[in-house]
């Protein structure tokens, strides 16, 4: 029997869940693990205001105690892990929000963590957030993209705008360190880091490797508990 890892998509543009899954399809198959990504369909064609992420909290929950059966864990797969708590209280298994474990993991790569959001309105909203963290002191500042959330996840369309913030990001505000925030610029993290030259933080491969090593490393006393 496979341990699933679901990796919820809480926006319903599906093309935004096939770009996650197509990124994480880059980790290694593990025998016993699985990973599988789903579209919250309840959820609105992206979240880019507080209300967008407090709307999908209760449709959330309910989606994560239809799986609680079934699964190992849970990755929230948006950057503003919208009910990362409400869903801890939902279930039993460990919950894993991209968001944080983004600015955690940029934390082990640099001193100096640059974001980039998909659109200004996000920008309030996350520096609450990394403040909740206790990270914002580590921030150098978050630029905007000017995207919505269906444009950034066309790299046709939004790869060379992220590349040109990332620069600014690293020679203007001196970042060491660029984290992608939003989950639709999931396939973007090679491509930047190799026009960058720094670490590029991809949100849902940090999630879903968190949520793999949890499992490696749980014993099976644990994994019963």
């Amino acid at each position: 029997m496979t341990a699933g890892i679901y990796v919820i998509n809480p926006n319903s543009l599906v093309h935004v869940t096939d770009s996650i899954r197509d990124a994480l399809a880059h980790i290694p198959a593990l025998p016993g693990i699985r990973l599988e990504c789903l579209t919250l369909h309840e959820g609105p064609p992206g979240i880019q205001t507080q209300r967008d992420a407090d709307a999908v909290i209760l449709p959330l929950c309910q989606k994560v105690a239809e799986l609680e059966h079934d699964a190992a864990s849970f990755v929230l797969a948006c950057f503003s892990d919208p009910g990362l708590h409400a869903v801890r209280e939902t279930t039993r298994k460990p919950v894993f929000g991209i968001g944080e474990a983004a600015m955690f993991s940029a934390c082990m790569r640099g001193q100096r963590i640059g974001v980039i959001a998909v659109g200004a309105s996000s920008i309030p909203r996350h520096m609450r957030y990394f403040a909740s963290m206790g990270l914002q002191h580590r921030v150098v500042r978050e630029r905007a993209a000017g995207f919505t959330v269906a444009e950034v996840a066309d790299p046709a369309r939004s790869l060379q705008r992220l590349i040109e913030v990332g620069r600014q990001l690293r020679d203007e505000d001196g970042a060491d360190v660029v984290v992608l925030g939003c989950a639709g610029m999931a396939a973007m993290q090679e491509p930047m880091e190799d026009a960058l030259g720094i670490p590029v933080v991809e949100p849902c491969r940090a999630a879903a490797g968190m949520a793999i090593g949890r499992l490696l490393a749980a014993s099976p006393s644990s994994e019963s508990a």
